[in-house]
């Protein structure tokens, strides 16, 4: 589809129902902020999240008080109907917690493990053994996420140290990023000697930089076949992070690299958390590999465009069609593929409109102060007068309920019996 490379046949993981990897779509992750051990506060988090579509949400599990919340998190999200898996973030003493409150193992979907921070010295592989015991346990998949924020000071000046003995040694940064790969990879083996399967993990080497993420992910993709979750860390806040996050991850998609995803924004002061599972899904829908939600295809304004209301319409019509979409995703199956055109004027209005499912083309300046709607290339009625805005909403719940409505099977036919 529109020229992205093959996905590798990366071994399928479950995710609490989940699945990650090999044919399945690729999976939208989030994260929660909030203190895990305010219940009442991170379900209200992960609830949004899952409403506004991510499919797993990751929360931190730091502190005994956290551990023990996880159960009763995982309950409450039950009797509220939100059956979004949860992943529990684990650094530094996530051995400790586990040992202390099993119920949270058994309470999550999957674990994330930190290699470059799950123990120092002799005490680092057995403290991993003791979260891959639990998980194989539990039988959880564990995500095995090294960050080169945190990566294995040990690992990492035990190859700058080899690195530095050869006749043309290779620049740090390079070295670092394949410290990143031999990380995830070693630790990988590791788990599987303590019995986990390999379709039970899911690898992630992350850092913040735009191409040093390009060319771990390759190397990384290029030597396994595990199921790999993608996201530049750290990316940052607004247009920054969303511009950075999709530089990279799109990329890497092009080609066919990586199972899962989450956008590390930073949010805004008093901004919304949800914000992440939107940019996350606008990438995979812009780009041809998921949809979502339906597409509102709108112009940028110009000279000719001295009104705003085709801005507001637009804006108007693309939140209304992301604020239905929870209750039209059972009822009209296909609805997210829909296309939308809010057009300004007449240069480019008609031609977008007619390639749209539903499309409107308001009057610029100096034009007739008349909004003809095509509907499927064919133009269908003309708007005008006050109302424009709240007519052409109509249109398009008339056409989504039109053609998107699930067919109820015919009648069975008549049996007669001879007598």
């Amino acid at each position: 589809m529109y020229g992205v490379t093959s996905r590798r046949a990366a071994r399928q993981v479950l995710v609490g129902g989940v699945a990650i990897g090999g044919a399945a779509p690729i999976a939208v992750q989030s994260m929660t902020n909030t203190d895990t051990a305010d219940i009442a506060a991170t379900v209200a988090q992960v609830a949004a999240l899952a409403r506004a579509g991510s499919e797993l949400v990751r929360i931190t599990v730091d502190t005994a008080e956290a551990a023990a919340a996880v159960p009763h998190i995982r309950e409450r999200l039950a009797a509220m109907g939100v059956a979004v898996p949860l992943v529990g973030d684990f650094h530094f003493n996530g051995h400790r917690l586990l040992t202390q409150q099993p119920a949270c193992a058994e309470a999550l979907a999957k674990l994330r493990i930190n290699p470059g921070n799950v123990g120092r010295g002799s005490k680092r592989d057995g403290q991993f053994a003791t979260m891959i015991e639990f998980a194989c346990q539990y039988g959880k998949p564990v995500r095995i996420g090294v960050n080169w924020g945190s990566l294995d000071p040990e690992l990492l000046a035990r190859m700058m140290d080899d690195n530095a003995r050869l006749a043309q040694p290779e620049e740090a940064a390079v070295v670092t990023r394949q410290a990143l790969v031999a990380s995830a990879l070693e630790s990988a083996r590791q788990a599987v000697e303590f019995g986990l399967r390999a379709d039970q993990i899911v690898l992630s080497c992350k850092v913040s930089g735009v191409q040093d993420l390009i060319a771990v992910y390759r190397d990384l993709a290029a030597r396994c076949d595990y199921a790999l979750h993608l996201g530049l860390t750290e990316a940052g806040m607004g247009s920054k992070g969303i511009v950075a996050s999709t530089a990279a991850l799109a990329v890497l998609l092009q080609e066919g690299i990586g199972d899962t995803l989450r956008i590390s924004l930073t949010p805004e002061p008093g901004g919304d958390r949800t914000r992440e599972v939107v940019v996350a899904q606008e990438i995979l829908q812009t780009m041809g590999l998921r949809s979502f939600t339906p597409l509102v295809i709108a112009c940028p304004g110009c000279g000719r465009t001295t009104s705003t209301y085709f801005q507001e319409l637009a804006d108007r019509i693309q939140s209304y069609l992301r604020a239905q979409m929870p209750l039209w995703h059972g009822r009209y199956p296909g609805v997210e593929d829909m296309h939308v055109a809010v057009m300004g004027c007449v240069v480019n209005g008609p031609g977008e409109s007619k390639h749209a499912n539903i499309g409107i083309s308001l009057p610029g300046s100096g034009e007739n102060p008349v909004a003809p709607v095509y509907i499927d290339g064919v133009k269908a009625v003309t708007l005008k007068g006050d109302n424009i805005a709240a007519e052409f909403q109509a249109l398009v719940e008339q056409y989504v309920q039109k053609n998107y409505a699930m067919k109820k099977p015919a009648p069975a036919p008549a049996v007669t019996t001879a007598g």
